[in-house]
């Protein structure tokens, strides 16, 4: 180039001038000038190392709009090489209309301002961005234009990247609150009994402190609706709410999934890497379900983030801090478990600030019939059946142990609700469903007699047929008796036919 052509015969030239003088004096204000012409050629070279790798096309002028400089960038980006326009003034160039229209240099000198365009690059066809900016002098002159060139058509790809990105992200939003909301239904609480109530206060009390809670009882009695409703009523609603069961996830894999691993941690690992549950709940809620069947080789990675709120990613080197509240639950004596030495006695103090009984279904029976009630009508919603329990159904239900709690309950009404023909869930439904090696007759559960519980269960299949044929003569046509002895059984029954 023809700077340093220039450069190279000042070198040359003072060499000569260094031969030449024999003053000393001179010489050496000659060999200052020579190392600063040595500095300045070093600087001049790192700058075009710089601008050439530079990924935006750069173009430079100076104060009177004459081309002094581009960088590979531009020549990539628009065609033109350096020795077509180096030298030349811009306004020739466009004027000539052989290379491009549309630069920014000529307004940037007129109006000593930024300037923005689209400039047409001829032999292309090509489109491109060009940004011009003054650099002036300290007597407030412009001594230099600098534009940059970017390529139309990338950053049309490149928007058009950044929107699908959007959708994308927009989509697992989506897709990530619709998780959440299964995750942590807004489901109704029952609390009749008194058991219960006092769930409920603590459950109230606590849920705005973010302490850990221990939630205790026996399968079925409902442990996740209570997690539930501490994270609804706590300040971190609307956060994540992860929900993991420790004993559904094989032991060799459950460490990966509760804290993650870092790319390249063992075979089959992402190359990206993963992040584990826990950091998928930061600033949220993480439920431990069934905590008594973590793994002995795992607890005390656990205890590690409850009492230093940070986690080591498996095969990580920095450790990853985390706000997240935990909740955990198990059907589990977890001081029994601590005495067989399968449990870490630090752990379950740390586990057990706030704890939170759950008391079995046998234990609180009025809630049973609330319970039956919401069942049957969300169940109804849900197969688009009606469905009532009549009083004597509903007896049987409250006097039943039921040793699967809740979720007993629960399936047993989906079962007479989806089965259910007459619109009523009569006694002998239930008592079929729950004690079916007695063909429907519930032995001893309420004390009677044989004979009394044969009038009870005939006075059942009577009420049921009337009910189903809606008249007494069909009804008595079905059970196979005389029309006036069964008109006399309804009148005893107090039933106006």
């Amino acid at each position: 180039m023809a700077e340093e052509h220039v450069l190279s015969e000042m070198s040359r030239e003072l060499d000569e001038l260094r031969r030449m003088l024999s003053d000393s004096d001179q010489v050496n204000r000659l060999t200052k000038i020579a190392g600063l012409l040595s500095n300045f050629q070093n600087d001049y070279h790192d700058f075009r190392e710089i601008c050439d790798n530079l990924y935006d096309g750069i173009h430079i002028t100076d104060g009177e709009g004459r081309v002094i400089y581009i960088n590979k960038a531009y020549t990539r980006t628009t065609g033109i090489q350096p020795q077509q326009i180096l030298g030349c003034r811009v306004a020739d160039i466009e004027e000539e209309g052989a290379l491009y229209r549309g630069s920014v240099t000529a307004q940037v000198l007129k109006r000593r301002e930024q300037v923005n365009s689209v400039a047409l690059i001829f032999g292309l066809d090509k489109e491109v961005l060009v940004t011009g900016t003054p650099v002036f002098d300290q007597k407030g002159n412009i001594c230099l234009v600098v534009t940059n060139t970017r390529d139309f058509p990338e950053l049309k790809r490149m928007e058009q990247r950044l929107l699908v990105m959007a959708q994308e992200s927009e989509r697992a939003n989506e897709e990530l609150s619709y998780l959440r909301s299964l995750q942590a239904g807004e489901r109704c609480m029952v609390c009749r009994s008194e058991a219960m109530r006092s769930v409920m206060e603590l459950v109230q009390s606590v849920s705005g402190a973010d302490v850990t809670v221990l939630i205790t009882g026996e399968s079925g009695t409902g442990k996740e609706l209570i997690a539930e409703q501490i994270y609804q009523r706590s300040a971190r609603k609307g956060k994540p709410f992860i929900k993991v069961n420790c004993a559904a996830i094989p032991s060799e894999l459950l460490e990966s999934e509760l804290f993650g691993y870092v790319a390249g941690a063992f075979t089959g690992a992402r190359s990206s890497g993963k992040a584990g549950l826990f950091e998928l709940a930061n600033k949220g809620v993480i439920l431990l379900d069934e905590i008594g069947d973590l793994p002995l080789t795992l607890q005390p990675k656990l205890l590690r983030v409850l009492q230093e709120r940070e986690l080591m990613r498996i095969g990580g080197t920095a450790p990853t801090k985390l706000d997240v509240r935990v909740i955990a639950a198990t059907n589990k004596d977890l001081l029994e478990e601590v005495r067989r030495g399968t449990f870490r006695e630090d752990l379950y103090y740390r586990l057990n600030v706030v704890p939170v009984v759950m008391h079995p279904l046998r234990e609180r029976r009025e809630d049973i019939p609330a319970l039956a009630g919401q069942f049957c009508r969300s169940f109804g919603e849900k197969y688009g059946k009606t469905a009532v329990i009549t009083g004597d159904a509903m007896q049987v239900l409250t006097d039943y142990t039921w040793p699967g709690n809740i979720r007993e309950l629960e399936n047993l009404l989906e079962r007479l609700v989806v089965t259910n023909v007459s619109g009523a869930i009569t006694r002998r439904d239930v008592a079929l469903a729950l004690y079916p090696d007695t063909k429907g007759l519930n032995p001893g559960a309420d004390g009677q007699g044989l004979r009394a519980r044969v009038s009870a269960f005939e006075k059942e299949i009577i009420l049921e047929t009337l009910a189903r044929e809606g008249s007494l003569r069909k009804a008595a046509r079905v059970l196979g008796v005389d029309h006036s002895t069964l008109a006399k059984k309804c009148q005893g029954y107090g039933k106006e036919v």
